[in-house]
């Protein structure tokens, strides 16, 4: 086989992706769909779940909240059998939090954030994991972000979720290592779209300015000055669970072209 062949997933692979009906969640599951993957994806918005079955029949969905763990049991049964096993999960369902200086965040936001972005992480580890071991191909990539490796004021719920996904990552690494899983995090910076206009509209009413200067101090701070796309995450994770990748575990992994502060 020639060298870089390793660099595509192997065809067949068996894939979950959470919230993967829409954003960066759908572009993965195209991306795996596309490199010949048997690809099953979950969504809280059932709109959503049943234009990604209608514009790709071949990849399996289902709506659930990752936030909720019978949800959840749910929607690992239900990927486990369509798929006949699991050899990938991607971690990627998550929101973006409230926005407003610590004093004035609503803890019921802050408790809904920390469940959507890190509860949801564990209870499909926690029934994925059992699946991923009897793989031979195993690989866990958990979306995290920028702002996981930044302090990102003014978004300290998000940050929070981001931070400790890098912390479970690379426990978990050390933890499945003996098993063969691999197990890294994607950090995406500014992913251009409608998710990220509208975190800066946001950002930019906390401060009192305008959106364009707002989106221009955002790009200032990009070494690259441009923001990044779906397809760049997407195939960031699609290299993480190929086999030029075997060796590649515990990692946090930044697709932001660098990202100097928020």
């Amino acid at each position: 086989m020639p060298t870089f062949d390793l660099l595509k997933p192997a065809p067949g692979l068996r894939v979950l992706v959470t919230g993967g009906a829409a954003g960066i969640g759908a572009r993965i599951a195209e991306a795996f769909d596309e490199a010949g993957a048997h690809v099953y994806v979950c969504d809280v918005d059932p709109a959503a779940v049943a234009a990604l079955r209608a514009a790709h029949p071949s990849i399996g969905a289902g709506v659930a909240n990752v936030a909720e763990r019978e949800s959840v049991d749910r929607l690992v049964d239900d990927a486990a059998a369509a798929l006949g096993g699991l050899d990938v999960l991607v971690n990627n369902a998550g929101i973006a939090g409230p926005t407003g200086s610590i004093e004035d965040i609503e803890p019921d936001d802050w408790d809904r954030t920390i469940s959507t972005n890190l509860n949801s992480q564990f209870y499909v580890l926690r029934r994925a994991v059992p699946l991923l071991k009897a793989s031979p191909a195993a690989s866990i990539v958990a979306m995290s972000s920028v702002a996981g490796r930044l302090g990102y004021p003014f978004r300290t719920p998000y940050a929070s979720t981001k931070w400790a996904i890098a912390g479970l990552v690379k426990s978990l690494a050390i933890e499945l290592g003996k098993d063969g899983v691999r197990v890294n995090a994607v950090l995406p910076g500014l992913v251009a779209g409608p998710r990220m206009d509208r975190v800066i509209a946001a950002r930019a009413q906390a401060l009192g300015i305008g959106f364009e200067e707002m989106k221009a101090a955002y790009l200032a701070k990009i070494s690259l000055g441009r923001m990044v796309t779906e397809s760049d995450i997407a195939a960031m994770i699609l290299f993480l669970c190929s086999p030029a990748a075997r060796n590649i575990t515990g990692q946090s992994i930044s697709v932001d072209g660098n990202v100097e502060h928020l």
